[in-house]
């Protein structure tokens, strides 16, 4: 049995992971569930725990939107803080647009597209994989699905990435702190909401065969969407649909890369690729944390939770709990069952997670199939994202 890579845990510090992640440098959390006075937050690591919030609802609520008077009704139509039945009802608008049938249509518009960016990328010595294939590759198709010119990708990265470039957590407990995070939140989702609002009035004025229509068109319990709910529904789906796509993409080849034994036995059997893509989804989650909020008083882990209070649901520490996954530490390719929360768990499983699973599967396939030589650049070691809620690589230069 493969054991904890020595390379994996002593160079997380130098891969820019956030501090927080203790679980990126082997260690196991000393409680499944704990408090943290200085948030005002419940955090939830341990496997059971975290499965038995997502898998309940009713009294663990995705709706922690409601603990912040100062963001009004700016998550209007975001289904990640929606409870059943509304959730089920929005999910639909746009569920079929991801069943597998219709995402295994995907595969050769995937194939040719991977190709054709490292095409772009080839004449030299090396490859930036996230700038020149990760990134783009998924971010075209779900452009391209949802209606929006996939040539505008260098807009969508610059505001996606201001999403993402907080280093603190969140904190519940200083009010006057709290209305200034979630002001600092809602300007840097600002821009976005105003390109995908323009292209959904156009979309009123010329229907297309586009998700972005599907949304302006639909209704909900005989009323149309409003204009925020369609945007920050179209919002969802534009970052969900491509940053866990680029994040599992560059984490699986970070893996084989540090694991070369894995990664030979990879290519000599390419029917291992979905098992890596598993492997990398459970040992470098893409979005480390879920917020949830308790409807009522609980006792979870020992441990009594009043009513209201926020969760941290760590599906990235969950996934190296030992009580679930022998050997947590360690990058297995054979691992089998492989139960990870990588595209979480319940209700909110990732309805894109099809998608995003062939895209990675056959960009990960034309990679190791024109590069048999691909290996990672020690003179540029990767760098991860700075925040604490996710887990990916933002920079991975390979040799070719």
């Amino acid at each position: 049995m493969p054991e904890i890579s020595p390379v994996m845990t002593s160079m997380a510090d130098s891969w820019g992971v956030h501090p927080y992640h203790f679980w990126l440098r082997g260690q196991q959390p000393p409680e499944p569930v704990t408090h943290e006075p200085m948030t005002g937050m419940w955090n939830i690591f341990g496997y059971p725990e975290a499965a038995e919030v997502l898998s309940n609802p009713q009294i663990f609520s995705s709706n922690t939107a409601r603990l912040l008077p100062e963001a009004g009704d700016a998550s209007a139509g975001d289904m990640t803080q929606m409870d059943p039945p509304d959730h089920f009802k929005l999910r639909r608008l746009v569920s079929s647009a991801f069943s597998r049938k219709v995402v295994a249509d995907h595969e050769p518009q995937v194939i040719e597209l991977a190709n054709q960016l490292l095409d772009e990328a080839s004449g030299k010595d090396r490859i930036e994989l996230v700038n020149d294939l990760a990134y783009p590759l998924p971010v075209i198709v779900i452009a391209e699905m949802l209606g929006v010119p996939s040539s505008d990708r260098h807009l969508f990265k610059g505001w996606v990435d201001a999403l993402f470039e907080q280093t603190q957590q969140f904190s519940f407990a200083d009010d006057d702190q709290r209305q200034r995070d979630v002001e600092e939140g809602l300007n840097r989702v600002r821009p976005i909401l105003e390109y995908l609002g323009q292209h959904a009035a156009e979309r009123r004025r010329s229907p297309r065969e586009d998700l972005l229509t599907r949304l302006v068109q639909a209704e909900v319990d005989g009323e149309r969407l409003t204009d925020t709910e369609i945007v920050n529904f179209a919002n969802i789906l534009l970052i969900a649909g491509h940053i866990t796509t680029t994040m599992s993409l560059a984490n699986t080849v970070l893996c084989l890369d540090t694991h070369p034994e894995q990664q030979r036995a990879v290519r000599a059997d390419p029917s291992l690729i979905p098992a890596a893509i598993e492997e990398s989804l459970r040992l470098f989650s893409p979005f480390a944390a879920s917020g949830r909020v308790t409807n009522e008083e609980v006792e979870l882990g020992g441990k009594k939770i009043g009513a209201n209070q926020m969760l941290y649901v760590w599906l990235a520490a969950a996934n190296r709990d030992e009580r679930q996954f022998p050997n947590p530490h360690a990058f297995d390719v054979s691992r089998s069952p492989n139960p990870h929360f990588g595209f979480g768990h319940g209700v909110h499983h990732c309805f894109g997670a099809p998608l995003a699973r062939l895209q990675v599967r056959l960009a990960l396939k034309v990679l190791l199939d024109r590069f048999p030589e691909l290996r990672r650049d020690p003179d540029n070691p990767p760098r991860f994202m700075p925040s604490p809620n996710m887990t990916g690589v933002t920079s991975l230069t390979l040799l070719v």
